[in-house]
């Protein structure tokens, strides 16, 4: 059994940035988007929500997943980890949601989703009719359709707020430090991009995944109806599942962090190839380093050098990120 997330009302721009965003915690943002034209449409049947996307719509093919009947909505893996229970193509946005409509009597549906297509490219004009005013300007919106599908616990690297438009759709979410309870699938073969858990919250298997109990533990949970918003904080584990035969959800995706920098998962690489194989007492040790050099939880490591000296351990500027780009370069080259 999960706890509720927390629930707020009448979230502001505000309100969004001075106190739900420092808090670094998901929270549910209740009828964040009940007047949108198109939440007001699916109120109405999920036939007039459909026919109001279909008022944006092109005809140029987008891209699509598909999975046979047989894995019941899941978007996952083959048994053997190595592929993935669908296939990927194209398709043109108004047939797909004329098969989404005709689908929802079957009990075994085909699993059908769009996914993460910029909105201008999708449905020029949605998102100037359909605006949520708490994310940062610039950020492009996304939107995710298709019948009852499941998607496995994963993190985004990016502050995400989202907003159901058609359907429901029933969040689960983990903090970052459940990584080990959680059990990580293959960092090369991923639905998404992003590791997902092989663990399934909804039939979670304890006896192979023992620690999953322990994530539980620190799990929350929601359900969401049309009209309603959720801030998904960076790098926080989630499951979502579409609980209707037809769903539409927009998300907004950003990263508040310094333009320019390098990339994280660049260093993670580098770290499995140099670090990981390494005797305890040498991984130890460069625990404490980058403890105290990269992570910083006493301060800024170089605060009694002058300033003239710091070097690389000071203030990063462009002049100093080019020159470890350039000895990085040189390094991983010979």
């Amino acid at each position: 059994m999960t706890a509720p997330l927390p629930e707020l009302t009448g979230v502001d721009r505000r309100r969004f940035e001075e106190e739900v965003r420092p808090a670094a915690r998901p929270v549910v943002l209740r009828g964040i988007a009940r007047d949108w034209p198109a939440v007001v449409a699916a109120g109405e049947s999920a036939e007039a929500g459909v026919g109001y996307l279909k008022r944006f719509s092109r005809p140029a093919p987008v891209p699509a997943i598909l999975g046979e009947p047989g894995i019941a909505g899941r978007f996952f893996y083959t048994p053997d980890l190595k592929a993935l229970n669908f296939v990927r193509g194209q398709t043109p946005l108004d047939p797909f949601l004329d098969r989404l409509l005709r689908d929802r009597g079957h009990a075994e549906p085909y699993a059908m989703a769009i996914q993460s297509v910029p909105l201008p490219e999708l449905l020029p004009g949605f998102a100037e009719a359909n605006a949520c005013a708490l994310v940062p300007d610039g950020v492009v919106p996304r939107m995710w359709l298709g019948n009852a599908i499941r998607v496995a616990t994963h993190y985004d690297l990016m502050e995400n707020v989202g907003v159901v438009v058609l359907g429901r759709r029933r969040f689960t979410l983990f903090p970052p430090d459940q990584i080990a309870n959680l059990y990580m699938g293959p960092l090369e073969l991923t639905p998404a991009g992003t590791p997902v858990s092989l663990v399934d919250p909804d039939a979670p298997d304890l006896e192979r995944y023992p620690r999953f109990a322990d994530a539980l533990r620190t799990a929350q949970s929601a359900t969401l109806e049309p009209g309603d918003g959720i801030y998904i904080p960076f790098h926080w584990w989630h499951a979502v599942a579409s609980l209707e035969p037809v769903n539409a959800f927009v998300n907004y995706w950003w990263n508040p962090a310094p333009a320019g920098l390098g990339n994280p998962y660049d260093v993670l690489l580098h770290a499995l190839v140099a670090i990981a194989a390494l005797p305890a007492n040498q991984r130890a040790a460069y625990r404490a380093v980058f403890d105290h050099l990269v992570f910083r939880p006493d301060g800024a490591p170089a605060a009694h050098l002058p300033d003239d000296v710091k070097g690389v351990l000071g203030p990063l500027d462009p002049g100093t990120a080019a020159r470890i780009r350039a000895t990085l370069v040189d390094s991983l080259g010979r």
